[in-house]
């Protein structure tokens, strides 16, 4: 179906430390990844924690401007891009975040939550409560939810009131980061389920960002694994979990 994204040589790095007698030290921690991501696909990307998955994906939507490499998204040079151009691109590709309260604004409605993408992009009152309402009922919340604050949801419900908010930009891309960390086992079901039939319905093509490897079992279609900032394997989600190559790939299985 064609590359949407493509990932050559991406390094992030970072001073720390440093003082009267001692220099900073340089942390690696995105350390020259590269990969390509098809319109469509799920990539995971798994490790242990403190491994660069975060960073990765927050250089990916250039909230982190990543030190050397290049990121190419639907024909577009991100690193290359400032101000209205790499707004524009941003619309394209929306996050998913780990905390889903932490990520909402608790005094503002949920009507407001999810059309800020919108309001942001110009689009008129009418328009915006109307697709609120349409995109309340496709995760599964009803439109009625729309006039509640964020307290009133369970952890389950407000996370897919950041799936809401995520597609009100019309995205092509969504990065899921730890997306299911923070719920229960039995609601992270219901929202896996719910990620997995919206990219049947809209075409969605997702980077999910994970250390829960029966759920990325489940999800992916492409699985790459970080170690120290750096991808060490990836393939097909069946040839990783039947035929690992790398020792660490063996040792996180």
């Amino acid at each position: 179906m064609g590359k949407l994204l493509s990932a050559r040589d991406v390094r992030v790095q970072f001073a720390t430390g440093g003082g009267l007698l001692s220099r900073p030290k340089t942390v690696r921690a995105v350390d020259g990844v590269s990969f390509d991501l098809d319109v469509g696909e799920t990539l995971a990307i798994v490790g242990e924690s403190g491994c660069g998955k975060t960073t990765l994906g927050r250089t990916l939507t250039m909230l982190q401007r990543p030190t050397s490499g290049s990121i190419e998204f639907d024909g577009a040079q991100l690193e290359q891009l400032r101000g209205s151009r790499l707004r524009d691109a941003r619309r394209s590709m929306q996050m998913v975040f780990q905390d889903p309260m932490a990520s909402l604004n608790p005094r503002q409605k949920i009507a407001d939550i999810v059309g800020e993408p919108m309001l942001v992009a110009g689009v008129d009152a009418g328009r915006r409560a109307a697709r609120v309402a349409e995109l309340l009922e496709l995760v599964g919340l009803g439109a009625a939810a729309a006039r509640r604050l964020p307290r009133a949801f369970s952890g389950g419900q407000r996370q897919r009131i950041g799936i809401a908010r995520a597609l009100a930009a019309d995205p092509k891309l969504i990065i899921c980061d730890e997306p299911l960390s923070a719920l229960d086992v039995s609601i992270q079901a219901q929202v896996v389920n719910l990620l997995v039939d919206l990219q049947r319905r809209l075409g969605l093509t997702y980077i999910f960002i994970s250390h829960d490897l029966a759920v990325v079992r489940q999800m992916a279609s492409r699985v790459a694994v970080m170690y120290l900032g750096t991808i060490v394997e990836q393939a097909d989600v069946e040839s990783i979990f039947t035929r690992p190559r790398h020792p660490y790939t063996v040792a996180l299985l």
